[in-house]
């Protein structure tokens, strides 16, 4: 178990890093949260690594003061008295622990003779006792630990990128299976692929993540049959201590699914628990043509953007599908619900989400997607308690999920919670790197924070990740809308402009779409009368679930006492009232 746990918010996850590499080097065990395992509670890990944890380091910044977060763990460690403290922006403690005492490193760049540095280190020292040798400390606490293991995404080897759906969910099924033994650290689905398609050197890759071994592979689909090859490696010494070649047919894939994962555990001398083996091998279905569909639904609903509902409408179809061929695919159903529920919410499409979901959950209660379906819903009307029951019912069961954080952050945000959206937010567009919607909702919530450092930051990245769309797509009416949010932010207002009147050419009809450039419009543009011009006609169509997220949308403040605004939000919210 580590001594030392660390404190910080996400902004400042590059000093936490420095923090962390400078006190292993010291000797010092070290845990932050970038360690959680795939298979258990956020909640339940932060909890029994604070309490264990014979010093805590808070790392006190203008966000962290903002975030429930940090200042849960740190009154934890004051009341322990383990408390150490340090600012990385200048930024005062708030109270009460402006009582004691924090070092200032606003200038620290990892350098350990740094003044304020070395007061951090007397005071963990004090708190923790001696050190671990500081000869080797890395490889010394990686042998006192449970293995820690990476399953870097499995290369495309088909020839054909649309069959990247396939080796991604073989990745994903892969991390899930070693997540279920108990001896095994498991890095997450997010760390994992947000490593895909870079050059990675599997010494350093150990070093800085803690990581004693890393699993590579590539697959091979065509036709009927698939070829799967895999490799275990140890971090430490770079050797290869197991590889395989498989080429099965395709109905086989879950039987070679099992033997991959139970080869990497023997591999890795570990015996696998009664229990550990049985849920290795529960896939949901026995059939692999749903599983197949259902991983082209899945990887259709993970570009969707929610900006469109085109991709939604093939997610359902394929759902569809998967579910007609094996009626007891909860997965399948549950993925139904939830773009169901999204078409419900975003685009006022009639359509009947809670059956798929309680279908899927008469099938397995514990399902993420589609409980988070019923809070897309519940939220949808207003009825906040039950919303925020399914959310919790789903982080409780995968925290580490996209579609589970991006669900929370818009049910948060709703509520006008923004510090718990961006939690969410900051986590979905690291699991997703082409995710801009996700991104374009985190600028917002920064900007609503008046965080301009952070505002800058996802304002470049939700217009970089608009642009990678608008190259594979140059007809997505989506990713000029939300890219068009981002120039504004960062006073482009040229460029926003024609990225707005780009976008209302090519998709007028597009309800999502609409909105975001009504709220650009008026937060960066400070064009109100545009933005209500839009939003009057988008008002006329849409029904109850877009005009709750409207009235918590802090984009609209500009506008939120405009006697325009108000009325036609008024006969709006009469007029779906009655529908």
């Amino acid at each position: 178990m580590s001594d030392i746990f660390i404190s910080y918010a996400r902004s400042t996850e590059a000093v936490a890093k420095a923090a962390a590499d400078s006190l292993r080097q010291a000797g010092f065990r070290v845990w932050r949260d970038d360690e959680l395992p795939a298979h258990r509670s956020y909640s339940e890990v932060i909890e029994e690594r604070l309490q264990n944890a014979k010093a805590v380091l808070v790392l006190w910044s203008a966000e962290a003061v903002r975030s429930q977060w940090v200042r849960a763990e740190a009154d934890i460690a004051r009341e322990a008295g383990t408390l150490v403290q340090m600012s990385v922006d200048g930024t005062t403690p708030p109270i009460p622990f402006n009582q004691i005492q924090c070092a200032d490193l606003a200038d620290w760049s990892g350098n350990a003779d740094h003044a304020g540095w070395k007061k951090i280190l007397d005071s963990v020292g004090s708190l923790v006792g001696p050190t671990l040798s500081t000869d080797a400390p890395a490889a010394e606490t990686r042998k006192s630990d449970r293995k820690r293991i990476i399953v870097l995404p499995f290369q495309n080897m088909s020839g054909d990128s649309e069959q990247e759906y396939f080796s991604d969910g073989i990745s994903e099924d892969i991390i899930t299976d070693l997540a279920k033994v108990s001896a095994l650290d498991v890095v997450s689905r997010n760390q994992a692929f947000s490593l895909k398609g870079k050059t990675i050197e599997i010494d350093r890759l150990g070093a800085d993540m803690g990581i004693s071994h890393v699993v590579e592979g590539s697959v091979r689909k065509a036709g009927g049959r698939v070829r799967i090859t895999a490799q275990l490696t140890d971090a430490e010494n770079c050797n290869q201590i197991w590889a395989e070649r498989y080429d099965r047919e395709l109905q086989d894939i879950f039987a070679l699914q099992d033997e991959i994962s139970k080869a990497i555990v023997a591999a890795l001398r570990l015996n696998l628990l009664p229990k550990e083996k049985k849920a290795i091998e529960e896939r949901g279905t026995t059939n692999s043509d749903a599983y197949n569909l259902y991983l082209k639904a899945r990887q259709q609903w993970i570009t969707s953007n929610d900006s469109d509902p085109g991709p939604l409408d093939t997610v359902i179809r394929i759902s569809r599908q998967a579910t007609a061929i094996d009626p007891d695919y909860a997965k399948a159903w549950g993925l139904m619900a939830l773009a169901q529920a999204r078409l419900i919410v975003t685009f006022n499409r009639k359509v009947d989400a809670r059956s798929a979901a309680r279908t899927a959950l008469a099938i397995d209660p514990d399902l993420p997607e589609a409980r988070l379906a019923l809070a897309l819903l519940a939220a949808g009307d207003s009825d906040f308690d039950e919303a925020n029951r399914e959310v919790a019912a789903a982080l409780a069961v995968d925290p580490e999920s996209f579609e589970v954080n991006k669900v929370a952050a818009r049910i948060f945000f709703q509520q006008e919670d923004i510090d718990k959206a961006i939690e969410h937010y900051e986590k979905a567009v690291a699991m997703v790197d082409g995710d801009y919607h996700a991104s374009g909702m985190l600028l917002t919530c920064y900007v609503a924070k008046d965080d301009e450092e952070n505002s800058k930051r996802t304002a470049q990245m939700t217009i970089d990740r608009c642009k990678a769309a608008l190259e594979k797509d140059p007809g997505n009416g989506g990713a000029y809308g939300m890219g068009a949010g981002g120039l504004g932010v960062l006073g482009m207002a040229d460029e926003a402009r024609e990225w707005t009147r780009k976008a209302l050419l090519i998709d007028p009809e597009n309800q999502s779409m609409r909105y975001n450039l009504a709220c650009n419009l008026t937060r960066s543009l400070h064009d109100d009368e545009s933005a209500m011009d839009i939003l009057e006609t988008l008002f006329q169509e849409t029904g109850t679930a877009l005009l709750v997220h409207a009235e918590a949308d802090p984009d609209l403040q500009r506008i939120r006492d405009n006697p325009r605004f108000q009325k036609m939000l008024a006969d709006a919210k009469e007029r779906a009232s009655g529908q």
